[in-house]
């Protein structure tokens, strides 16, 4: 059965999300990760620290992680940077 969404491999990067890491001083110099992207199809993309392996041995009831997934976590203040740039409808 066909799932309802898939992500696009075919999307590009429109703008990003909130604030660049180093504006948070969750980072170093160089511009790695953590980020939040919003692609030009609308889906988002985020780049942070892959804990499918620690975190994914306790999710929460009717959670699961498919095959083609990977739990990823990024500082809060980075989501909360990000709340300015999400429309509210």
């Amino acid at each position: 059965m066909a799932r309802p969404w898939e992500a696009d491999p075919e999307t590009g990067f429109k703008q990003r999300l909130g604030k660049t890491p180093q504006e948070l001083g969750i980072t170093t110099g160089t511009p790695d990760c953590p980020d939040i992207w919003e692609l030009t199809n609308g889906d988002i993309a985020v780049i942070g620290r892959d804990l499918t392996q620690s975190l994914g041995r306790n999710l929460p009831d009717g959670v699961s992680i498919g095959s083609d997934e990977r739990l990823v976590v990024i500082p809060r203040n980075m989501l909360l940077a990000v709340k300015p740039d999400i429309p509210s409808v």
